[in-house]
């Protein structure tokens, strides 16, 4: 088989992403070593505006600088004398009352970037601002504590930052069936039968190969984990809510994967950002709803921690458009049933003390966040993965 000719029919492994110098006899090793907790993070990406999400409607500053996009009083959930839910996150005060939602505000970091794309891979990647990584803070939990590549799955076509490592990236797949099917194409097949072509020894064909091995077994362990379990409650027709129910599915069917990774996107509301970001929030909060439900009802809710972010936050000042520019720190939402500080974590950062861009000022780095998950809840040396010690916080 020439080299064109093979990578010509490994194409269809670009879906099945891998992991390098990963080897089919790591198979047999226990996954004992990393705990039965699991670990689901969602991002709402676009960058979310935590202002109208958790609304002050008691500061007189919030209406000043939103005079067409402030929350009406009597449109919000109201939680304590100071801060209320969006209407639209009613299943979220559900989750609220029942002890199983923290809600940390002000989350950021220092020298906040702006730029969806850094910020992102700031957040993914657990860096600095002015640091450069190549790879995710899962990814390297995975370098150090996995041995699959099913360890971590993100519920998408395409695979993050977040889940890639130096020797270890997780996989991504929408759906277990459409990846097995995929891994059992005759171009695919076709492809391992020629291991011991001499080209595959040419530059990293080899190790193209190796990955692909690793790529069908772990297609067939998901898709047959998948096959063991079911979905107890009923989850709203979207995208998103079909994450949760494969993600659900999946921690059912008893499967060896310890982090998983949805998103919901559009958040990016400079315009006409009231219809647009009310939209999102019913369809986080309902998809929230049915997965936590789904989990309560099969055993599994316990031992299952959700992690929701945003890469960051919005303007307090409306823009002419009636939406809100790129910000810097917003609040980030933490959902189990093993809270030690259930409600508001802490305070909302004072309106009338904001930095130079006009954005809320961090008290809490995501950092701390990612530490207190990797220590206290996977269990794990986080200053290992983090590349460096961050303040643990309290709330598991």
């Amino acid at each position: 088989m020439d080299r064109r000719h093979f990578l010509k029919q490994s194409t269809l492994a670009s879906s099945l992403f891998f992991v390098p110098n990963f080897v089919k006899a790591f198979e047999n090793i226990s996954a004992k070593n990393l705990g039965y907790k699991r670990l689901v993070i969602i991002q709402l990406a676009g960058g979310n505006d935590g202002l109208n999400t958790i609304i002050p409607f008691n500061n007189d500053v919030y209406y000043r600088n939103r005079p067409t996009i402030g929350i009406n009083k009597n449109e919000i959930i109201k939680v304590t004398d100071e801060l209320g839910f969006h209407s639209n996150l009613l299943p979220l005060k559900k989750l609220y009352d029942q002890g199983h939602l923290t809600i940390i505000n002000n989350v950021g970091y220092p020298n906040p970037n702006r730029s969806h794309f850094r910020s992102t891979d700031i957040w993914q990647t657990a860096s600095s601002s002015d640091q450069y990584l190549q790879t995710g803070w899962i990814g390297r939990y995975l370098d150090e504590y996995g041995n699959k590549p099913y360890n971590a799955i993100e519920i998408d076509d395409s695979l993050s930052l977040a889940l890639k490592g130096q020797n270890i990236n997780g996989i991504a797949t929408k759906n277990p069936q459409v990846l097995f099917r995929t891994s059992q194409d005759p171009y695919f097949k076709n492809v391992l039968e020629h291991y011991q072509d001499e080209h595959l020894s040419e530059h990293n064909l080899g190790y193209l190969y190796k990955t692909m091995i690793a790529a069908e077994s772990s297609a067939k362990y998901i898709f047959e984990k998948h096959k063991t379990a079911s979905n107890n409650q009923e989850y709203p027709n979207n995208e998103f809510a079909n994450q949760l129910k494969t993600t659900a599915r999946l921690i059912n069917s008893g499967i060896e994967t310890k982090v998983f990774y949805s998103s919901l996107g559009g958040f990016d509301t400079h315009a006409n950002q009231i219809n647009s970001q009310a939209r999102l929030l019913k369809m986080y909060a309902e998809g929230v709803e049915a997965f936590v439900n789904d989990l309560k009802q099969q055993g599994t809710f316990n031992d299952t921690l959700i992690l929701t972010f945003s890469e960051f936050g919005r303007r307090v000042k409306q823009n002419a458009a009636n939406g809100t520019d790129h910000g810097a720190a917003s609040n980030l939402f933490i959902i189990g049933n093993q809270l030690k500080t259930p409600g508001f974590y802490n305070e909302l950062a004072n309106l009338n003390d904001l930095d130079a861009n006009g954005d809320l000022k961090y008290t809490v780095d995501f950092r701390s966040v990612y530490a207190t998950v990797l220590d206290k809840w996977l269990a794990v040396k986080d200053q290992t993965i983090l590349n460096k010690s961050f303040t643990k916080l309290n709330f598991i």
